[in-house]
C-alpha cells in the first residue's frame, strides 16, 4: 500500500494532504486488502482513486469508483456533473494509473451500487454530511448495506460534530456527530466494529462562521484570518468501521 501512496504518477497538489489525512493508516484500520472488491464513494477529484486504483490493480482486487450524480432539477446536479466530467477526465489522461477502474454512478433514486452481496469493502471519506444535506443518508446506508457481503466492511469517515450540541438532521455546517452517524449505521443493519482517532484535531472547535469549509483545504472566507484557519488545519474527523452482519 505505501508503494501506491508513494506513486510519481498521483497529483502533486493531492501529495500535501497526506500528512492529515494519514491514508495508509486509515486504509489498513479499515481493513483494505489488495484482492477486495471495493467501492469508493464518491470519488470527487480523486485523491483516494490513485492510491486505491493501483493497489487493487496489482493485487488482483478491482475498484469501483460510485461517482455522484443527482436527479434532474436537484441544486446539486450541475456541481456534480461538473465533478463527475472532471473525474472521467483524469482517468482518461493517466489510463496506466487508473486501469481496471469501474465508474458507476450513484445517488438518489438509482439503482443499486453494485449487485448484492458482491463487495468486500465499501469506503466513504467525508459523504455522511452531504446526503445528510440531501436527505439522503439513509437511502445511501441501505444500498451499501445491500451492496456488501455477508462480513462485509463499511468504511465512514466525517467531519466530528460538537459532542454537547444537538445534531442538525442537515448537517448544514458539514458536522456529524460521532454518535448520531453511528446510530444510522445502525438503523441501516450495521454492526459497530471500531473507531479510530487517526483523523482527530482537537484545534477544530466545530463552530466556524461557515462551517467546516471556513478551514483547510477550502478555506471559505478566502483571505480573511487565513493564518488563524491554517493553523488549525483539516477539521478534526471520526473514522468508524461497521460490519454487515454474518
Amino acid at each position: 500500500m505505501g508503494a501506491a501512496v508513494d506513486g510519481e504518477r498521483r497529483n502533486p497538489r493531492f501529495l500535501a494532504f497526506d500528512a492529515a489525512r494519514h491514508p495508509v493508516d486509515e486504509l489498513t484500520f479499515f481493513g483494505l486488502k489488495s484482492d477486495m472488491t471495493v467501492v469508493e464513494l464518491w470519488p470527487a477529484g480523486g485523491y483516494w482513486t490513485e492510491i486505491l486504483a493501483p493497489y487493487l490493480r496489482d493485487g488482483g482486487g478491482t475498484l469501483i469508483a460510485a461517482m455522484e450524480v443527482q436527479p434532474p432539477g436537484s441544486p446539486e446536479r450541475d456541481a456534480a456533473t461538473k465533478r463527475f466530467n472532471y473525474f472521467n477526465r483524469r482517468v482518461a489522461d493517466d489510463p496506466a494509473l487508473f486501469a481496471g477502474l469501474k465508474v458507476s454512478a450513484f445517488g438518489p433514486g438509482t439503482e443499486a451500487i453494485a449487485p448484492a452481496n458482491s463487495v468486500d469493502l465499501i469506503l466513504s471519506f467525508r459523504e455522511l454530511h452531504l446526503w445528510m444535506k440531501q436527505g439522503f443518508a439513509e437511502e445511501a446506508l441501505v444500498a451499501c448495506y445491500k451492496a456488501l457481503k455477508p462480513g462485509g466492511i463499511l468504511a465512514l469517515e466525517d467531519h466530528r460534530g460538537n459532542r454537547a450540541g444537538e445534531q442538525d438532521v442537515r448537517a448544514a455546517d458539514g458536522y456529524v456527530r460521532e454518535d448520531y452517524a453511528k446510530g444510522l449505521a445502525r438503523l441501516a443493519g450495521f454492526e459497530f466494529v471500531a473507531s479510530s482517532e487517526i483523523e482527530a484535531n482537537p484545534r477544530d472547535t466545530a463552530d466556524w462562521p461557515h462551517g467546516v469549509t471556513t478551514l483547510a483545504p477550502t478555506f471559505a472566507l478566502g483571505a480573511q484570518d487565513r493564518a488563524r484557519y491554517e493553523a488549525v488545519g483539516e477539521a478534526d474527523n471520526f473514522v468508524l468501521k461497521f460490519r454487515k452482519p454474518l
